[in-house]
């Protein structure tokens, strides 16, 4: 029977201090000293923690997680080739895994293995061609308003840590990246995430398709492609995989999506841990059911705004 996942109460963001993963034991209490040499057999794959991957608190870094190559701002280019899963053996002897405590189970079963695909490729198709007026609309109001491309496009991360280039309808000025760092104090979530709910660098037309979500759409052509699915985790962007803890790595170990459980359960009104938790949630229960049920209230929610900035 289908575990009814999408009736979990969600936690509103608090500035109250994390009490720590359920089972008592915090990713943040491990040194990195008793991570560092340990071996952890991933299937038939042995992966060494490099010196340096974890920091004292937990976090990740993507020096460590790749296949070593990174330029200069951060910005990964390879794959993350770290699985944590909780069958992790560590065969030194330490006992990092325990902090992990999400399985990501197998993609078995006719849904998981192709039907999911097939409804990507064909649910994909019918947006884009019902949507193409509002697209068509859209792309030239943005061109109106102020100079600069009609996409945006940013470097994701996507399964198994795999970037890809993310699309958008561009809804900043052109150039917006380059100012981040002289907003970071207004910042209004927590974690690694970056988000203010008036955001000088949001254009007049930007505002809308936001609060709208029809800032989305294009990435129904990310799913076409095969970088995204139509229901998975939202795709972050390498400078936030960096910052992960290591059990919210699990979340690169299926396709991201435009929706989840996160956007319709309030998206920036949840912490940044409740939305971690609910895509480990999804992963663990992810069906064909799950997904027509998250598709069908995305609608609702889109239309209620909540959280939408």
């Amino acid at each position: 029977m289908e575990p009814d996942i999408l009736a979990t109460p969600s936690l509103p963001r608090s500035d109250a201090a994390d009490p720590g993963p359920a089972n008592g034991s915090h990713v943040g209490l491990i040194d990195r000293e008793s991570l560092t040499p340990a071996l952890f057999a991933v299937g038939e794959a042995v992966t060494r923690l490099p010196e340096g991957s974890l920091t004292r608190n937990g976090h990740a870094h993507a020096n460590g997680h790749t296949n070593g190559h990174a330029n200069g701002n951060g910005h990964v280019a390879g794959d993350w080739t770290l699985r944590m899963h909780t069958a992790m053996a560590p065969v030194t002897g330490y006992t990092a895994a325990a902090a992990l405590p999400h399985v990501t189970p197998p993609e078995t079963g006719p849904y998981l293995r192709f039907g999911k695909r097939t409804i990507d490729l064909l649910g994909a198709l019918v947006a884009l061609v019902v949507l193409s007026p509002v697209m068509l609309l859209v792309a030239v109001m943005v061109k109106l308003e102020s100079r600069g491309p009609v996409f945006y496009r940013s470097s994701r991360i996507g399964k198994n840590g795999r970037p890809f280039t993310f699309l958008k309808f561009r809804s900043m000025v052109d150039g917006a990246d380059r100012a981040r760092t002289q907003l970071t104090h207004l910042n209004e979530v927590d974690g690694p995430v970056f988000k203010i709910s008036r955001d000088p660098r949001v254009t007049r037309i930007g505002r809308v398709l936001r609060i709208t979500s029809v800032d989305e759409i294009p990435q129904f052509f990310n799913v076409l492609k095969g970088d995204m699915s139509l229901v998975g985790p939202r795709p972050p962007i390498p400078e936030e995989v960096e910052q992960y803890e290591p059990w919210q790595l699990r979340r690169l170990d299926v396709k991201p999506g435009i929706t989840c459980l996160w956007q319709i359960s309030g998206r920036s009104t949840l912490s940044f841990r409740e939305w971690m938790r609910l895509d480990l949630e999804y992963i663990k229960h992810r069906s064909f059911w799950l997904d027509l049920r998250i598709l069908l209230r995305t609608i609702p929610a889109v239309l209620s705004r909540e959280g939408a900035y």
